[in-house]
């Protein structure tokens, strides 16, 4: 399996061995998953490594016996997208997109979401492979919620929640409707996908992980005709002001004035 290994929260040592040789390599994280991009590390196929540290990581892994090679990627390496633009507004970091990263399978990035935002916006799908347009993509999300920092934390982190759909499309029957919170996972094999919903007073974080059987690494999708006339809509608005969020010396996020 080729791995990318993330901190969510907390720094970590991770020592890889890799046809004999032993390598050690310190991953500085970040205080949690809303502080802006953090550092990760991929590991080949060939490799096989121990991590120590305290905090959460997430380990994002796809099936493959190509060896691409281990790389580590700095924070400052992430390409940081804002996506969207007013309510639809989010921060994505790419660091395991195929831009960003060499890989055979794994596509991954992650989304912060503003409190009160909406993102994995309009509803998309990517089941079928239509070359150019569309491909073959198997999907998890990993959520984390937590109290606005705009608001200064009024509410328990325990609190913290936001909103996540999928429902089916031609490749299969599927329907989720769910509140998610830190920790919470969601599987999607085939389907529409979105929103993902930040609600009022709380921030959103998750994790993608994408992992498909087609020849070429690429993340091509298709919008919900019903809903795909919303991308147009953002012309002419503003991205969100509380992005980007970025680490602070203090161990929160803030979105930038």
């Amino acid at each position: 399996m080729e791995r990318i290994i993330v901190p969510l929260a907390g720094s970590f040592t991770v020592e890889h061995t890799e046809r004999g040789a032993v390598s050690e390599t310190v991953l500085t994280g970040r205080a949690s998953a809303f502080e802006g991009p953090t550092d990760v590390l991929y590991l080949s196929c060939a490799s096989t490594a121990v991590v120590r540290g305290r905090g959460r990581f997430a380990v994002a892994a796809a099936r493959t016996d190509v060896v691409h090679p281990t790389r580590y990627v700095r924070a400052e390496e992430t390409p940081v997208e804002l996506r969207g633009a007013g309510a639809s507004s989010r921060q994505v970091h790419n660091f395991g997109t195929p831009e960003a990263l060499d890989a055979e399978r794994l596509i991954v990035c992650e989304v912060i979401t503003p409190a009160e935002n909406w993102s994995s916006y309009p509803p998309h799908k990517h089941d079928e492979q239509l070359p150019g347009r569309e491909s073959r993509l198997e999907e998890i999300y990993y959520f984390e919620a937590a109290p606005t920092r705009a608001e200064g934390e009024p509410a328990r982190a325990d609190a913290a929640f936001g909103m996540f759909a999928t429902y089916s499309s031609a490749a299969g029957e599927i329907d989720i409707a769910a509140r998610v919170r830190t920790g919470d996972i969601a599987l999607v094999p085939f389907g529409y996908h979105g929103p993902a919903v930040a609600a009022p007073g709380y921030d959103l974080y998750y994790l993608n992980v994408m992992a498909g059987p087609d020849r070429d690494r690429a993340w091509l999708i298709t919008d919900d005709p019903a809903h795909a006339w919303v991308r147009d809509s953002w012309s002419g608005q503003d991205i969100d002001p509380r992005l980007p969020y970025r680490a602070r010396s203090s161990g929160r996020a803030e979105g930038a004035q």
